[in-house]
């Protein structure tokens, strides 16, 4: 079984969506969920132009294959890189070469992600994590730093990413174990209903199972979840997210137009 940085982040964001990705259910579709996954993607396009500006044409290298040791790696910077190990495999948006400096130092490996949030997350951090353990174990190096580009300012973020290797690696372990299962997860309608393509499928199956039932105080939980979703997506409308776009989410409905 390989785990991909897409599925790890589906898991960060609801275990049934995890769960579904890794059978390849198609999508029921999600207005809001495309916006914001077409807004990320242009944002992206963006920064890696800024990221590789930087750099001289000769140093960067796009998709380079997996190299079998660090001493492979002569680019300083490589661009929508996909790299796999034995059991991980994460599409990289960049990784930086640092050339050792001088004695007693080492050649260093940065992964950097992009996301048009201008606030990072605990999530965006164990992503991060989750391509530097890739990153290390493709390279036999060991990679303790990433950088994440984020927001309307493209602010870069360092985070050490050593301290967040064990909790991925838990995660990993609780991926392994769900999709070598035969049913999905229980259903639960979270903070990411709101933004995930599968949000139909789950209502709707749930509905007719009968599994929304009324929680304490006479509100059924598909109602909180939609006041959840909805806190959520107007948070990101009104700064959470960069100005890519306006996003006015309808609190009352669960409905999103742009």
């Amino acid at each position: 079984m390989v785990i991909s940085s897409q599925l790890f982040e589906s898991y960060l964001q609801c275990p049934t969506k995890c769960w579904l990705r890794w059978r390849a259910e198609q999508p029921t579709g999600n207005a809001y969920a495309e916006w914001l996954a077409a807004q990320n993607e242009t944002y992206s396009q963006v920064g890696l132009k800024r990221l590789v500006a930087a750099f001289p044409e000769c140093d960067c290298s796009t998709a380079p294959p997996t190299p079998s040791n660090h001493k492979e790696a002569i680019w300083r910077l490589a661009v929508d890189v996909r790299w796999n190990t034995n059991d991980l495999e994460s599409h990289l948006q960049a990784v930086e070469r640092v050339p050792a400096n001088g004695r007693g130092t080492l050649t260093r490996f940065i992964p950097y992600r992009f996301d048009s949030a201008n606030r990072i997350t605990k999530e965006h951090k164990l992503l991060l994590g989750f391509d530097a353990i890739v990153v290390s174990e493709s390279l036999g190096r060991v990679v303790d730093l990433g950088k994440i580009v984020h927001g309307d300012n493209f602010a870069t973020l360092i985070v050490k990413t050593a301290p967040l290797a064990r909790e991925v690696r838990k995660r990993i372990n609780e991926i392994a174990k769900l999709l070598t299962g035969d049913s999905p997860p229980d259903f639960v309608l979270n903070r990411h209903c709101g933004e995930c393509e599968f949000q139909t499928r789950c209502r709707t199956h749930a509905s007719e199972k009968d599994e929304l039932t009324p929680a304490r105080g006479g509100r059924d939980r598909s109602s909180r979840a939609a006041r959840g979703s909805g806190g959520q997506i107007a948070a990101r409308g009104q700064g959470g997210t960069s100005g890519f776009g306006l996003v006015r989410f309808a609190r009352n409905e669960g409905a999103v137009s742009v």
